[in-house]
């Protein structure tokens, strides 16, 4: 089933889809009560007594010199930031440390049962967080996608994002309705596509789920290893009959960018963040949801085990949860931040971008990743490397 495109165009026809987004979406729970007005006190009560450091690992291009620089100024804390480009990274670094070396971590919500079981985060303490300052929906959604693990939160949800279809406008227009993962495997773009090796894969299973040639829906693959095989080794053979439409595969952003800003690519499945990148470059690069559904990802901070400044840890959370601290993540990152109230200092060009990435019923179609359990983190690692080195 397929809807005409939906053009956006007005100032104000932007701004109600990125207003829209927030009242009724993340996973549909309760509207958004209100704007935010983060308490200040609540915030600084702490911060200013303690006025220490805090230790930062979070994924490359999330925090600014200009988060930093406010976080100081509202705290008197010095904050350090540390990046990786995969989380996967990040959790082997903590768990040869035990968890200690950095206070805040900013997992995705699916794998934070995957760090617990590795023992390099500690609980959260509930009562020294704002919630208030978080969008609801986030907050209780998190809570059955891997946030709270055996009636214990590990994670306070900080942004949300997709990973769906990037395309230079001039040479591959895709249209909402049609545009779909099998895009990728066009014949006209043979050599010109990007993609990352694993969730390239899941991309490939949804499209083959919608032609009605997969053996399970795609969604069964994380409940057994049983179905996740026969599924995968359908996806794996399609794969490996495709790679040589691939001019390169990405792992980190900085990858995913070159792709189309120096290796020549012109089609690929990134994350939003970097068709929002590029574009704010100047390149003719767009961003769209496929028919099948944009990949869709929850993060959130995390304090490891071995954090040295808590109290810090909290002091960032909390002041994350103000929407200015939220439209600054934002604007930087190209992310969708989880601060009530953020979109009213978002730029027109962010909104602009939301709206054309998700068009009609986009925002109803999202793919949620589910929780990713161990067993499956090591299948999936397994048949993307079959892929890689085929």
């Amino acid at each position: 089933m397929t809807k005409k495109p939906v053009e956006t165009t007005s100032s104000a026809a932007t701004l109600s889809a990125a207003r829209s987004f927030t009242r009724r979406t993340l996973l549909k729970s309760a509207a958004l009560a209100g704007a935010a007005t983060v308490g200040g006190p609540y915030l600084l009560r702490r911060a200013w007594a303690q006025s220490g450091e805090l230790k930062i690992f979070a994924w490359s291009g999330y925090i600014s010199d200009e988060m930093l620089a406010d976080f100081k100024s509202k705290t008197g804390i010095t904050a350090t930031y540390t990046p990786y480009g995969d989380q996967g990274e990040a959790l082997n670094q903590l768990r040869a440390t035990g968890g200690a070396g950095f206070d805040l971590i900013q997992p995705t919500v699916d794998r934070v049962p995957e760090f617990v079981a590795q023992e390099v985060l500690q609980p959260l303490d509930e009562n020294k967080i704002n919630w208030d300052g978080c969008i609801e929906s986030a907050v209780t959604g998190s809570e059955t996608r891997g946030g709270v693990v055996d009636g214990r939160r590990y994670v306070a949800p900080s942004d949300w994002g997709t990973e769906a279809l990037a395309f230079d406008s001039t040479v591959a227009p895709l249209e909402y309705g049609k545009a779909s993962y099998g895009d990728l495997w066009n014949p006209d773009y043979a050599g010109q596509v990007t993609l990352r090796g694993h969730s390239g894969l899941v991309g490939i299973g949804l499209w083959l789920e919608a032609e009605g040639r997969l053996p399970h829906p795609m969604i069964d693959s994380f409940k057994s290893e049983e179905i996740m095989r026969a599924n995968y080794d359908v996806i794996l053979q399609t794969a490996i009959e495709n790679k040589d439409k691939i001019g390169q595969f990405w792992a980190n952003e900085n990858e995913a960018q070159a792709a189309f800003r120096t290796n020549g690519c012109v089609i690929g499945q990134t994350w939003d963040g970097t068709a929002a990148t590029l574009r704010k470059e100047g390149l003719p690069i767009r961003y769209l949801a496929p028919k099948e559904g944009a990949l869709t990802w929850l993060e959130g901070f995390s304090i490891t085990k071995g954090a040295e400044n808590v109290e810090a840890a909290y002091a960032w959370i909390n002041w994350y949860y103000t929407p200015e601290a939220g439209a600054m993540y934002t604007r930087h990152s190209g992310y969708n931040t989880t601060a009530k109230g953020a979109e009213e200092f978002l730029p027109e060009d962010a909104k602009t971008f939301f709206a054309e990435a998700y068009p009609g019923d986009a925002l109803d179609k999202l793919w949620w990743w589910p929780v990713q359990e161990s067993w499956f983190v090591s299948a999936r690692n397994e048949y993307q490397d079959r892929f890689l080195s085929a």
